[in-house]
């Protein structure tokens, strides 16, 4: 009998720790976050990536949480590695999914022995691949493309090249999930690539940029989503979204404690009203990537993979 997902926070984190990060000229044209000035070596650009990565790990675990570090390999190059949460989602009724990714060079990042490791640990139950929809330009990139309200059965997606509205709804079908797309832009009126840069949904709270919903049925149509399902909307702007503030994710430790972890970066971006609006609900933790986000176009939540499957 599959279990039921009630959980919209886990204390088990996997993470993979970079081997070649770097700027990836295959996404950076969908990524209005990703940039690089020509300041730092590649050399430089890995090696401080790596000590961010290290500390963001012990930050979370002096926190209490379960991080599992996941090594990348060294060849092929995976530019993006340190963003497992694109590719693989486990979830509480032990299924794996594994998603189509936009760009080529990213879809080497699915790596079997990290899913055969976690299942070491972790009970399963079944697999769905949808990485069959790359030979069709369909592409929808796991908690990049989709926030998902676990107990609610709800996907919000904002639609993007990385997230297509057929395979959304194909994955929901699957899941028994309801979709929410959307549509949300930059302050340059470029599609937001990813959901999760502009929206984090926590178990009471949401975090979200709604001056990039420039519909006003759309923002009206989530604002009564929040209010029906009981979460506090924490309002962000475009500025602060451009700085990560929407990329965060809620956690649990082994306590039951749980935490907003996010950039350093987002964190300084945050006025005291807003940090107050958090502080209502949860913990905040916060760790510096500032290389990361420069050189990935990704922040904290893309750097954490959640782990729902049962431990065995």
């Amino acid at each position: 009998m599959m279990l039921k997902e009630t959980a919209q926070t886990t204390s088990h984190i996997l993470m993979v720790r970079p081997s070649n990060f770097g700027f990836n000229e295959e996404t950076a044209a969908s990524n209005a976050f990703q940039t690089n000035d020509g300041s730092l070596t590649v050399s430089d650009i890995r090696k401080k990536a790596l000590g961010e990565f290290d500390t963001f790990v012990e930050s979370l675990r002096s926190a209490g949480v379960d991080v599992i570090v996941a090594e990348d390999t060294n060849r092929p190059m995976k530019p993006d590695a340190v963003f497992p949460n694109n590719w693989v989602t486990f979830h509480q009724n032990g299924t794996i999914v594994t998603y189509p990714m936009y760009a080529p060079v990213r879809r080497l990042e699915r790596r079997d022995d990290i899913i055969r490791s976690i299942q070491e640990r972790f009970r399963v139950e079944q697999k769905i691949q949808l990485q069959e929809y790359e030979d069709i330009d369909q592409y929808l990139e796991g908690t990049g493309s989709m926030i998902i309200d676990r107990p609610n059965k709800l996907v919000y997606a904002c639609l993007s090249p990385r997230t297509h509205h057929d395979l959304l709804l194909r994955y929901c079908k699957l899941m028994g999930y309801t979709a929410v797309p959307f549509h949300a832009v930059d302050n340059n009126g470029m599609e937001i690539y990813h959901t999760n840069v502009m929206m984090a949904l926590g178990e009471t709270f949401v975090v979200i940029c709604l001056d990039s919903v420039q519909s006003e049925i759309e923002e009206e149509m989530l604002r009564n989503k929040f209010a029906a399902t009981g979460k506090d909307i924490i309002e962000i702007s475009l500025e602060q979204m451009l700085k990560f503030a929407g990329n965060m994710l809620q956690v649990r430790n082994t306590q039951g404690e749980t935490f907003s972890v996010m950039s350093g970066q987002a964190f300084d971006s945050l006025d005291h009203h807003q940090i107050g609006q958090i502080r209502k609900h949860t913990n905040i933790l916060s760790s510096p990537i500032p290389t990361i986000e420069t050189y990935g176009g990704g922040s904290a939540r893309c750097m954490m993979a959640e782990v729902f499957l049962p431990e065995k």
